[in-house]
């Protein structure tokens, strides 16, 4: 009965404070407090003092900033043309032909980005127009790109899968080995999706691109090698053991900046826009993980995480139904929240629950990232939809309807990693160990 009304008091406060437009950081904090000062005999002040310099204060937290700082770079660098240059001549022949651009630009920008918004705008800068000239219909350009952009969440170095990390302790490289193999199988099924309409609508196809010879292939690829070079060192040293997360995300700032500088895009406004920009960003996220931080120390005091996983373990739900019931959950959570806060609001007590009903951690967290991805592009607060409606003036209606298809294909992922989580664990249970 004490976990009954120790909820309703939780979730009274959050929707009151969030209802007043308090940031979600504060406002986790709020519930923390009036949870601390109801239900225990613990300063307050003294709690949250604590468990916020404990949380901020985390080494492996440092890598945040700077993945999020090698996007700003990357973002303000000649990137995007660069990569529809090198890609264009290898895509063009494929089933769908240019519009795998936008699918293929998003995986490769998402391994040097983490962030679904800046892969979006870097890719749809340049393949927006690019499409509309030849030809391609809109709503193809524009609901590959809304799927396609959900990729910077999946594939490392992700910022969603540093949050979720961090907030449950657990090995930040080893869940960015565990998003590759399924960011890569999320693509292929968004361009399998092209390929279909290819075949379906062959009345919406554009006249195809003229014919180009193989050494003129590999001599446009050669755009690609500097990207490609920084993802082998930023993924790759993670792998072989050389880096952690964090010296990883060190090796790319530096590469980074070398690549803009290379392409005459370093200046000193570039140099501060950039530092500001992830500055910014980091300080937001930080203050959510600090608010999340005591508000799961709160919730502990009550009891409610422990009692909630103890009445999940007793109704003997299947782990398949216990997904199946947290998919749905994350889909509409997701219509009013962005996928970071989704996930450091919920894991105090979603946590538990996995733990006990058996759930592998590193599979849950891309699991969680798969889900979260989809409320990138579902309305109402669908962040991606947001970003596509500046680029290109559409209705957020529109939009939303044009990416339908690319969220059924994510529920299809949901579906493929149930039933081969391998996908997951795989590369996580054979990298090789290097430095913790």
């Amino acid at each position: 009965m004490t976990e009954l009304y120790a909820t309703a008091i939780f979730i009274f406060v959050l929707f009151a404070l969030l209802g007043g437009s308090v940031w979600i950081g504060l406002a986790l904090m709020g519930v923390a407090w009036v949870g601390m000062e109801l239900f225990t005999a613990r300063p307050a002040g003294d709690a949250m003092i604590t468990t916020i310099w404990t949380g901020a204060s985390s080494w492996t937290l440092t890598a945040l900033p700077l993945f999020i700082w090698m996007g700003e770079i990357l973002y303000r660098t000649r990137l995007s043309e660069d990569m529809f240059r090198g890609l264009a001549p290898w895509m063009r022949w494929l089933p769908g032909g240019l519009l795998h651009t936008n699918i293929a630009g998003c995986t490769i920008f998402a391994a040097v980005s983490g962030s679904s918004a800046a892969t979006l705008t870097t890719v749809g800068k340049m393949s927006i127009p690019e499409l509309r000239r030849r030809g391609y219909p809109e709503y193809m350009i524009v609901g590959t790109l809304a799927g396609a952009a959900t990729l910077g969440l999946m594939i490392p170095p992700s910022l969603t899968l540093i949050v979720y990390g961090v907030t449950i302790n657990e090995s930040i490289t080893k869940l960015f080995m565990a998003g590759i193999l399924p960011g890569l199988v999320l693509a292929a099924l968004f361009m399998s999706y092209i390929m279909a309409w290819h075949f379906i609508k062959k009345d919406q196809r554009p006249e195809p691109e003229p014919a180009m010879s193989l050494p003129d292939m590999f001599a446009e690829s050669r755009f690609l090698i500097p990207v490609l070079a920084l993802v082998f060192a930023v993924i790759g040293s993670m792998y072989f053991g050389w880096a952690t997360a964090t010296e990883a995300a060190a090796v790319g700032v530096v590469g980074a900046l070398a690549l803009a500088a290379m392409q005459r895009s370093l200046n000193w406004e570039t140099f501060t826009t950039s530092l500001m920009g992830a500055t910014r960003t980091s300080a937001m996220i930080a203050l959510i993980l600090m608010g999340a931080s005591f508000l799961s120390l709160a919730m502990g005091f009550t009891g409610l995480p422990r009692a909630l996983a103890a009445w999940i373990d007793e109704m003997g739900l299947s782990p398949i139904v216990l997904i199946a019931a947290l998919t749905i959950f994350y889909i509409v959570l997701g219509m009013f929240l962005d996928g970071i806060s989704s996930v450091v609001l919920t894991m105090a007590i979603v946590e538990p629950m996995i733990r006990a009903a058996g759930i592998d951690v590193i599979w849950f967290g891309i699991f969680i990232v798969v889900v979260v991805e989809m409320a990138q592009v579902t309305p109402p607060i669908g962040f991606n939809l947001f970003v596509l409606q500046g680029m290109t003036k559409h209705e957020i209606s529109y939009i939303a309807k044009t990416a339908i298809p690319m969220v059924l294909l994510m529920i299809l992922m949901v579906i493929i990693l149930v039933a081969w989580p391998e996908l997951a664990t795989w590369l996580p249970e054979n990298m090789r160990q290097g430095p913790s």
